[in-house]
């Protein structure tokens, strides 16, 4: 797959439209709204009351859809957002014009219609190509509208693709799409080279893997000689495929393990969208793309790992790959000396545990940030929530004979804050770093949510950008 199928595959570029011919009316209705004539006489005698996730067609004599009246529910936060996002789905294909919304909704209201127009269809036989179509409302700027979406619509492609289809190689290639089409330049360090290169633990978690699916790591800056522009760094984690490696998971485990690269995904379509929207920054992105595989090669229980930092990791569980292998490249990051620094990664089982698949949290020292993080995901209905880099437990991640381990000690127990704390040991020194811990999955569907790849924290963190450096 490469960066453009996101346009081609997912048609998200085409759900949120300028203009139609003839377009069917969507009343939006508040719960308990009266209708006039015959449109209340309906509603009456379908139970229509307004409620959420209600829609109701109207046709004329000949049949004709000619209205839609969708409930709203009562008011709340992000209500347009969700509505928006959730009623493609719950339409017969067609071009709407909708009514009803206050005019501070109309780009959320837009943006969620974009984001629930998505659909996997790659592999079907016959993409069923039939979608309900919206008709921005006058002063909705389509351009960024379009630009979130089809950048969301990569990520989640990406997440959903099969590790057959997506492997190292293939993220390369993406990650080199979106720079080459942007201006930015791109490195990429394979295979043994990583050992000569000072990546160590990236070579030592992807070393198993066949020379095809290589691990990685790649690189690109976008305007790094605009010295006087603050420096933004993405780290991804880009684990293609994780059996466990030696500590081999279990099926149940191990099924959609594809989605292990989620984070790698996330940081590369973040950098599309700053990089389109022209953000005054600099940019690195770094993703450290690998398989966690098994052979001969496998590193083990027990290995002691170097990290580009220098400090040693002891490894306890080859299933604990994923900071590893983000040890070399937030080092990495830290080298140039980021003003802020953000990493992606579907870290720890124990995350889900705490906030469940709908809510990822974040790890950061910084309080201002932290506030700003959270202002943007209320803003942009991308929920977010912060979590503790508990110093209590720094401990846990010590090891016996090495530095670090990777499989923090059980009286610990809050795995997904001990993961942090962990990476917080490679973070950059300079700026301020933020972690997340996401899920990059909806493991049930609903209309505008289908099972399947997710995204999360990305559109938050883009108001964050633009709020803090400018350019919103």
């Amino acid at each position: 797959m490469s960066a453009n199928e996101a346009r081609s595959g997912s048609g998200l570029h085409q759900t949120v439209i300028a203009s139609a011919e003839a377009p069917i009316r969507l009343r939006l209705i508040e719960p308990d709204q009266g209708l006039e004539g015959p449109a209340q006489a309906w509603a009456t005698a379908h139970g229509f009351k307004g409620q959420a996730g209600r829609v109701l067609p109207i046709a004329d004599p000949d049949g004709h859809l000619v209205e839609v009246l969708a409930g709203t529910g009562p008011s709340q936060a992000g209500r347009a957002h969700r509505l928006g996002r959730s009623l493609p789905a719950r339409l017969p294909a067609g071009d709407y014009r909708v009514e009803g919304l206050a005019a501070e909704d109309d780009e959320a209201f837009a943006l969620g219609w974009a984001l629930g127009g998505y659909a996997f269809d790659r592999y079907k036989a016959k993409a069923d190509n039939g979608r309900a179509r919206l008709v921005a409302p006058e002063g909705v700027d389509l351009g960024r509208v379009a630009r979130v979406a089809e950048a969301c619509a990569l990520i989640r492609q990406m997440v959903d693709t099969p590790a057959s289809d997506m492997g190292p190689l293939q993220i390369e290639t993406i990650a080199r799409e979106i720079a080459e089409a942007n201006g930015a330049e791109v490195s990429v360090i394979t295979g043994p080279a990583l050992l000569e290169q000072n990546y160590p633990a990236v070579h030592a978690v992807g070393r198993a893997a066949t020379e095809a699916r290589a691990p990685r790591i790649i690189e690109f800056g976008w305007r790094l000689d605009q010295t006087e522009l603050p420096l933004v760094a993405l780290v991804g984690k880009g684990v293609c495929f994780d059996s466990g490696g030696l500590d081999l998971k279990p099926a149940a485990g191990m099924r959609n393990m594809k989605k292990d690269m989620g984070g790698a995904a996330h940081a590369l379509g973040l950098a599309r969208m700053v990089m389109e929207a022209n953000l005054p920054v600099r940019l690195v992105v770094l993703v450290a793309a690998v398989e966690n595989m098994i052979s001969g090669e496998a590193f083990r229980p027990g290995d002691v790992v170097r990290t580009r930092k220098g400090l040693t990791v002891e490894i306890g569980n080859t299933d604990a790959e994923g900071r590893v292998i983000l040890s070399d490249a937030l080092q990495r990051a830290g080298e140039l000396q980021p003003d802020l620094t953000l990493d992606f990664a579907t870290l720890t089982g124990a995350a889900r545990i705490a906030l469940g698949p709908e809510l990822p949290p974040f790890y950061t020292d910084d309080e201002t940030l932290a506030g700003e993080l959270q202002q943007a995901a209320a803003e942009v209905v991308d929920p977010l929530w912060r979590m503790p880099l508990w110093s209590g437990y720094r401990e846990a991640v010590e090891a016996d004979i090495a530095d670090l381990r990777n499989d923090s000690a059980d009286w610990a127990q809050a795995g997904s804050v001990t993961a942090a704390l962990f990476l917080q040991r490679f973070a950059p020194e300079t700026g301020s770093w933020c972690h997340f811990d996401i899920f990059a999955w909806n493991p049930r569907s609903r209309p505008g949510w289908p099972t399947g790849g997710e995204v999360q924290g990305v559109r938050a963190c883009l108001r964050m950008l633009e709020r803090r450096f400018g350019g919103r």
